[in-house]
């Protein structure tokens, strides 16, 4: 490969797996460069380990936006391209039955969020985005403009759980609660929808019955740190291929669904 590709990251915690990429990155391979770290939180551990590694930071404060919007309905501050019914219709977060007012609160906040988190990415141009523990839901409004091309994703994310199974915040652990004897963890692009994108790739472990809820995570977060620099190079190689695909439910239902190839190099 003649030119590396140019990684962002979003972060919200201590960088496990932003540290894993930035080695993977010193040591070939993967073929690219971090060109920028970003977090919700200003206190991530991860933007010390991007500091060390002489890669810029920014930090958009989620929590005061958030608290500010509650306070004023943050009205004067909505982008100007945003457009409520357009994103309530793409998402997949709330349905027509749900509280109104929650979606909407969490869409209206969650613009002004991207709005400020697109505009500190602007200076640093990349060709993938990795979330590397960002604890926050993408909505379609943030989305749409980091995937110009859609039939190219280009917003990775990791889940420490065998998707579609656990979604959520705490895949090891409802893994382990619910009793399973396997577990894992996925690397997926995003879409509209909380870790219902397309899978790129997973890796699964054995639980056993002295098994913890801590051991779990310690043995899954080993296999993070192989499994998410793997997907990031064969998106480097350009290996990766989406293509739609139809699918019948149990009870005859046809739906379409986005799914990853992996092509030869």
């Amino acid at each position: 490969m003649d030119k590396k590709i140019r990684i962002g990251a979003l972060i919200s915690g201590g960088g496990s797996n932003l540290q894993a990429i930035i080695d993977a990155c010193r040591s070939s391979k993967i073929e690219g460069q971090v060109v920028f770290v970003g977090s919700d939180d200003p206190d991530a551990g991860g933007l010390t380990k991007a500091r060390k590694n002489k890669i810029p930071t920014f930090v958009v404060d989620y929590k005061s936006i958030i608290r500010n919007f509650k306070k004023d309905g943050g009205g004067t501050l909505l982008p100007n391209d945003f457009d409520f019914d357009e994103l309530f219709t793409k998402q997949t977060f709330f349905s027509d039955t749900d509280d109104p007012a929650k979606g909407q609160f969490f869409l209206f906040s969650r613009a002004i969020a991207e709005a400020e988190l697109l505009n500190a990415m602007e200076p640093y141009p990349f060709d993938l985005l990795v979330l590397a523990g960002f604890m926050r839901n993408l909505t379609p409004y943030f989305i749409d403009r980091v995937n110009i091309d859609r039939t190219r994703p280009r917003i990775m994310n990791i889940h420490p759980a065998l998707l579609p199974a656990f979604a959520g915040l705490d895949g090891y652990g409802d893994t382990f609660r619910y009793g399973c004897k396997v577990g894992g963890c996925t690397v997926h692009f995003i879409d509209y929808g909380e870790d219902t994108g397309p899978i790129i790739g997973q890796r699964a472990f054995q639980i056993q019955p002295e098994d913890t809820i801590d051991s779990i995570r310690i043995k899954g977060l080993k296999l993070e740190w192989e499994l998410y620099p793997e997907c990031i190079q064969l998106f480097a190689e350009g290996r990766i291929k989406t293509v739609r695909r139809n699918f019948k439910l149990t009870g005859g239902k046809n739906v379409t669904r986005t799914v990853v190839q992996i092509v030869d190099s």
